[in-house]
């Protein structure tokens, strides 16, 4: 008697578990992982990577990814309002198109470095990369900057990839088709052209930059962009026109 009850328990539980089936209910998918975990995550794995910002791994590439694909991020950030401000980089895997003077600047973390993006006093976009010696000596470079939402004529499209006498000086870029944007990410492109540098002591003196960035003949070669692949109000990924990947926290 025992078996038979037994049998008919295990039928009765197979046949509703076949009209379930029949009749679909709505499916349980896993949670996805929230973009504020990824990004603690993120900024751990730099963390453990030691003191080179140029170090790299698969676990920071592949958080970096789910962070870009996750859909998660800001919509249209080049213009959004939490674009602005002071960014500190935490992370770049430099490719070899990069300057030799942007290699070395970003090898060692004993300086801090910023990224600015901010407005001067024609309200013209600015992006400004600070290297940060000491509280009373700093690099300051000045790019002007354009987006849609405001635009700088002269920043017409890059022809050259920026070889001199086909050496890598200044860093080689994408051009052409490479450099196109992307479609699916509208205004996440901040088109540049550097303007000026100075190492700077407290505003007491200065020296210029050692790169004449005015100069007619370096016009072209000193035009760039980056594209952001993923905007937060604490963190930033973005993509530069050399394919040099960079990893930004927002500073208060």
């Amino acid at each position: 008697m025992r078996v038979l009850a037994s049998t008919i328990v295990i039928y009765l539980a197979g046949e509703v578990a076949g009209l379930q089936n029949f009749f679909p209910g709505k499916k349980v998918s896993p949670k996805p992982f929230s973009a504020s975990s990824l990004e603690d995550s993120l900024v751990q794995a730099i963390d453990e990577l030691g003191d080179s910002r140029l170090a790299n791994s698969e676990n920071v590439q592949a958080l970096v990814s789910q962070l870009e694909n996750s859909d998660q991020g800001i919509k249209r950030p080049a213009i959004s309002d939490a674009v602005y401000g002071r960014w500190r980089l935490l992370h770049t895997n430099n490719a070899n198109t990069a300057s030799p003077i942007q290699r070395k600047a970003v090898d060692s973390s004993a300086f801090p470095i910023y990224q600015d993006i901010v407005f001067n006093d024609k309200n013209q976009l600015v992006v400004s990369q600070v290297v940060k010696f000491s509280d009373a000596v700093e690099l300051k470079v000045d790019a002007l900057a354009s987006t849609s939402a405001y635009p700088l004529a002269e920043l017409t499209e890059r022809k050259g990839d920026g070889r001199i006498l086909g050496l890598n000086i200044l860093g080689v870029s994408q051009v052409g088709s490479e450099a196109q944007e992307d479609v699916d990410r509208p205004d996440s492109r901040i088109n540049f052209v550097f303007d000026e540098g100075k190492f700077d002591w407290e505003g007491r003196f200065s020296v210029p930059y050692p790169v004449p960035f005015r100069l007619p003949l370096l016009r072209d070669a000193v035009k760039g962009w980056i594209d952001i692949t993923y905007l937060s109000e604490r963190l930033r990924i973005s993509r530069g026109n050399k394919g040099t990947t960079f990893v930004l926290l927002k500073e208060d």
